[in-house]
């Protein structure tokens, strides 16, 4: 068996994968030259370029934020203006109803008091008046 093998070493086929075995580890070689001559440098320039695009990103993402703050005070408001709307819709109709089946409103209440209070005050004035002449 170790003669086949020694006797194929000099094969077309195993010089070719000598071949190719010698060329992958040259390109080992090259590469890891490469990286330590050349590995700071590379690593630097990866560290700016990734700060680079992490400020952009910030910067993107402040952006976004404040834009969704815009629009969310504007909707809000808009649904502020609409509910107060509805509602005072709502509250004239009512008042209406009320009215038509003869439920007196606030104004009314309030002038009715006035007029309860100055028959107060003559009833008052007129008690007195009668405890002054007996």
């Amino acid at each position: 068996m170790v003669k086949k093998v020694l006797d194929n070493v000099d094969s077309p086929w195993s010089q070719s994968v000598q071949e190719s075995a010698h060329l992958i580890w040259l390109a080992g070689l090259g590469a890891s030259a490469k990286v330590s001559t050349e590995g700071g440098k590379l690593f630097e320039a990866l560290v700016a370029e990734g700060a680079k695009i992490e400020e952009q990103t910030r910067a993107a993402r402040v952006g976004t934020l404040e834009t969704v703050r815009e629009k969310t005070d504007e909707t809000r408001s808009k649904m502020t203006d609409a509910w107060d709307k509805i509602e005072q819709i709502f509250e004239d109709r009512l008042a209406r109803v009320l009215g038509q089946i003869g439920v007196p409103n606030r104004d009314d209440l309030l002038e009715l008091t006035q007029r309860l209070n100055a028959l107060n005050a003559q009833l008052d004035a007129l008690r007195q008046a009668r405890e002054d002449h007996p």
